[in-house]
């Protein structure tokens, strides 16, 4: 039996490999298994709660579904659409609204964070983020949503929510099963105490269009530890499936991190964990490892594995009108479910 989907991302800029690592990579495999019916939303509404930049508002939009598109989502397995061009997750979000008690959202480890980091502009959207992602999921009768482990407690709420509403008008809203992302955590490269994003300044994320030339400036500006190279130990188990399991047996956040990046980008088939191995024997079993050569192999894999999307990427700037045409076949697509769906929650509630 075919399942719902559901997965949004913000259009805040350009998109990072912490970004395709964390979440994007895990959209386009799940998208390849018949057993998904996949709803890949912009939400741009999302995206405004912080300042923002309106002249140029449509354009990240824009760039946002051709770095999608250029990564490997395919509009005819997938849904893709903005949030804003469906109208009815606004208006389940205030319907929600209506049976969100204020002290969930007080508990909300997000708005706290959020507001540290916008002072100057803590609104009511900020506050109310959780319930429009509620309504982002419920709206699509969503069984299922791929999610880090930071994002469990909105899961949660969405969850409470649903019950509340079955428990007042009847048995219909779904409760949702997360599908929790297992994939490295990728952090900062100026500061690998921190998870990798755009906030924190160029120096620290690889963007998808970031050049060769930037790419490797930027990682070999990488934090590691003191010195040129440092005594690590490494474990490395291959199963029977070609599949592998890199485990530090002692943490250098630095170090840890640039091999994640290699972990992750790296095919886990048997070939891509021959190359992984043959990497790991200089660096394995106690022996010291050269900075400047675990550099020198991610700078080589991050360029290789990027080249390909970057090519997809200038293909779509040369026919914006077409990544147009399929953010608009995917809102009315997505449109048809929602209004099905939204005339029913709303009868339940006896505004029709």
């Amino acid at each position: 039996m075919t399942k719902t989907l559901f997965s949004g991302i913000q259009p805040t800029g350009q998109i990072h490999i912490g970004n395709y690592l964390g979440a994007l990579k895990n959209w386009v495999d799940l998208q390849k298994q018949k057993q998904y019916n996949c709803f890949f939303c912009i939400v741009d509404l999302h995206a405004i709660t912080i300042d923002y930049d309106a002249k140029s508002y449509q354009e990240k939009i824009l760039d946002t579904a051709m770095d999608l598109l250029a990564i490997g989502i395919v509009p005819k397995n997938s849904i893709l659409f903005v949030q804003s061009h469906v109208p009815e997750h606004t208006e389940l979000c205030w319907l929600l609204n209506t049976l969100t008690p204020i002290s969930e959202l007080q508990r909300m480890t997000q708005f706290k964070d959020k507001s540290q980091q916008n002072k100057k502009n803590i609104n009511a959207g900020l506050f109310d983020y959780p319930v429009l992602q509620a309504a982002d999921i419920l709206l699509y009768n969503t069984d299922v949503v791929p999610v880090g482990e930071d994002q469990l407690q909105h899961l949660e709420l969405t969850n409470m929510i649903a019950r509340k509403f079955n428990h007042k008008f009847g048995r219909y809203l779904k409760e949702i099963k997360p599908i929790v992302s297992h994939g490295a955590r990728i952090m900062s490269l100026a500061d690998p105490t921190k998870k990798m994003s755009k906030s924190l300044g160029p120096n620290h994320y690889i963007a998808l269009s970031d050049s060769p030339e930037i790419i490797e400036k930027k990682i070999m500006r990488a934090v590691t530890d003191s010195g040129p190279e440092a005594d690590i130990g490494y474990k490395i188990n291959f199963p029977k499936t070609g599949s592998y399991e890199l485990g530090l047996m002692e943490t250098k956040s630095g170090i840890e991190n640039l091999f994640n990046i290699l972990d992750g980008l790296i095919n886990k088939n048997k070939t891509g964990a021959k190359i992984f191995e043959s990497m790991l024997d200089q660096y394995k079993n106690g022996q010291k490892i050269s900075y400047y050569n675990l550099k020198k192999e991610v700078i080589k894999i991050l360029i290789t594995f990027l080249k390909p999307i970057q090519e997809n990427k200038v293909k779509l700037l040369k026919d914006k009108k077409k990544v147009q045409e399929i953010l608009s076949e995917g809102a009315k697509r997505a449109r048809k479910i929602a209004r099905k769906n939204i005339l029913e929650i709303k009868k339940r509630m006896g505004l029709v």
